[in-house]
């Protein structure tokens, strides 16, 4: 079993400080962070493994690099609704978000609970993780079914008025990944899109010519048809 100071180690080994700026200039927190690269997280997680206890750990460092490899090791079936609700808390870079996302809170039945619970809230990241979850889930989860996805839709429409970039680009994200997963949500997604068009605000009107352009595009509509 590794430590936590193992695998801070083996992440400091991988560091390139001088990529940090660049991160921060795709709007990354830079603050702690080591400016390793996704692969080589990912490298070391698969030779770390599955550990919920580290994975506590390895969060509670702060650095952005440790939060998500946190997210890579930590065992869904050992997740709780407690634990989610004290990581989103401290989410503070939308690429923390979206890995922890896709790595570990899509994995787990309470994700559907969480959305509802975080669209209502009120903090940048909170809001933007609830967005990136439903996002996951129609990209990963081909078992749920459609209409798990069209009863999304109402809440898709009350976030789209946030101007808040990190938040609005989840809006749309979640938007376009549902439209893609068959014709039938296809069609949906794009009436719902017209619908968010005509609401009077500026991320609205964003997010809803973004996923038409795409949804309706020749490239999505050839491969819903296969």
């Amino acid at each position: 079993m590794a430590s936590g100071d193992e695998v801070l180690k083996k992440l400091k080994a991988k560091a390139k400080p001088d990529h940090v700026g660049g991160m921060a200039r795709y709007g990354m927190v830079a603050e702690q962070r080591l400016g390793v690269s996704v692969p080589d997280m990912r490298k070391i997680a698969k030779e770390v493994g599955k550990d919920h206890t580290l994975a506590l750990e390895l969060w509670k460092t702060g650095i952005p690099e440790a939060k998500i490899m946190a997210a890579m090791i930590d065992e869904p079936g050992k997740l709780t609704e407690e634990q989610m609700e004290e990581w989103v808390k401290d989410i503070n870079s939308w690429d923390i978000c979206d890995q922890v996302c896709m790595n570990l809170f899509e994995k787990t039945p309470l994700a559907w609970k969480k959305i509802l619970d975080w669209s209502k809230r009120r903090e940048e990241f909170v809001r933007r993780t609830a967005y990136a979850l439903i996002a996951c889930l129609a990209w990963h989860d081909k078992r749920a079914e459609d209409e798990k996805f069209v009863k999304l839709f109402s809440i898709i429409k009350r976030g789209a008025t946030d101007e808040r970039n990190f938040v609005k680009k989840a809006v749309n994200w979640a938007l376009r990944n549902i439209g893609k997963r068959n014709l039938h949500l296809n069609k949906a997604a794009i009436k719902t899109a017209k619908e968010i068009q005509q609401i009077d605000s500026k991320a609205a009107r964003w997010i809803a010519s973004n996923a038409i352009r795409e949804l309706e595009s020749e490239a999505v509509q050839r491969r819903l048809r296969k």
